[in-house]
């Protein structure tokens, strides 16, 4: 087997881990013992591999868990930071609004309606957190339902 092939391997072993337990205490020593390498070199292969830190995939993950439990609306902003695996509710905050453009509390408080017609699949694209320029408000407010319900929305959204 291919030397570089194996390390992908076992680099999306751990990624797939993090989706798998986003809420459990994961640091980069346990993720790069799952994926049989150093903290070190797992460190540098998945920012490489992903383009991102495992860090930053991890709490991406955990943003966009936080992001369905507060459109629910039955729980608190320190409950949904809590479930997610956060364990400051000021970096959990701060990440949120880094990543969406609006405050846990705010984003929670917004009508969510919009997003009810719409399937899981569609949503969860729509409402993925990004590290982009443009993030003052959710992709979810630019598109509207009927616009992805009639398909006219599938070809400009980014996946």
């Amino acid at each position: 087997m291919n030397a570089d092939l194996d390390e992908l391997r076992r680099l999306r072993r751990a990624r797939d881990r993090m989706d798998r337990e986003y809420a459990q205490p994961l640091d980069v020593p346990a993720l790069a013992r799952t994926a049989l390498m150093s903290a070190g070199h797992f460190s540098r292969r998945f920012r490489e591999a992903y383009s991102e830190t495992p860090y930053s995939y991890l709490m991406t993950r955990r943003i966009e868990r936080a992001k369905a439990l507060l459109r629910r609306g039955d729980l608190s902003v320190t409950d949904v930071c809590f479930a997610v695996g956060c364990t400051s509710l000021g970096s959990f905050s701060s990440r949120f609004t880094e990543l969406v453009g609006e405050t846990p509390s705010v984003y929670r408080a917004r009508n969510h309606d919009e997003m009810r017609p719409l399937p899981a699949c569609q949503t969860m694209v729509m409402n993925r957190p990004r590290k982009d320029k443009d993030n003052s408000r959710d992709r979810a407010a630019k598109i509207s339902a009927e616009e992805i319900s009639s398909g006219e929305a599938s070809a400009s959204t980014p996946a």
